[in-house]
């Protein structure tokens, strides 16, 4: 079934809405009067910038901003949030592809053409492309291929997003972190057992010499 993705009929207008994102305060909610006051867009690019920004993943249902949207503000998460919200917008891509992000121009619109069904001189896949090429040049991927990771259309936490983009990798098998090691080196490992003997009813202290004796040598030894 083919795919409809996200796209602006002035693609261009994309980078002026972000930078403005990152300027303008964050509202409680998302609406025509920030969009048209705070953003200063009107028109035709003004009414398609809340259903564009809901696609992405940083406006949620009711209107409110989400936390890729917060993080975006902020330049030293602003890659991850981005990229965060390139999954949101454009998973049917990485469906078919999961590094699609990193296609050249004209691998990443054949793709597009092949995912929407449309023909190629379809104008509506011509603007997806020009879309995502604006929010890509936004976006910081690790390389970690993004069908791995959850989708987010209600915008999960930014811990969430994190692992989005910066996924932690399981090890091999179970590692003991340097931080443990390095207190385990500091402290040392202190062991403690207690032994119960049952001794013989004997007045023979060479008895009890040889238990002892014994002991000493197999139990308490401090040989490694």
């Amino acid at each position: 079934m083919p795919a409809h993705l996200p796209y602006l009929y002035r693609p261009g207008s994309l980078k002026t809405i972000l930078d403005r994102l990152r300027t303008a305060a964050t509202p409680d909610r998302v609406t025509g009067d920030f969009v048209n006051g705070a953003l200063n867009l009107k028109g035709g690019t003004g009414s398609a910038v809340i259903p564009y920004l809901k696609k992405i993943g940083f406006v949620a249902s009711d209107g409110t901003p989400t936390d890729i949207y917060k993080s975006f503000r902020n330049p030293s998460k602003g890659g991850a949030a981005a990229a965060a919200a390139v999954l949101n917008g454009y998973r049917p891509l990485a469906q078919v592809n999961e590094t699609f992000y990193k296609l050249q121009d004209q691998e990443l619109r054949n793709l597009i053409f092949q995912v929407t069904g449309a023909a190629s001189d379809n104008s509506a896949a011509k603007l997806t492309f020009s879309t995502l090429k604006v929010l890509l040049s936004y976006a910081q991927f690790d390389g970690t291929p993004v069908a791995d990771a959850p989708r987010t259309d209600e915008a999960e936490s930014l811990e969430g997003l994190r692992q989005i983009v910066n996924p932690t990798r399981p090890h091999d098998g179970p590692q003991e972190s340097g931080e443990s090691k390095s207190v385990a080196t500091r402290v040392g490992l202190n062991l403690s057992y207690t032994i119960n003997l049952n001794l013989p009813a004997t007045s023979d202290v060479a008895v009890f010499n040889a238990i002892f004796r014994s002991l000493k040598e197999h139990l308490l030894s401090d040989n490694d």
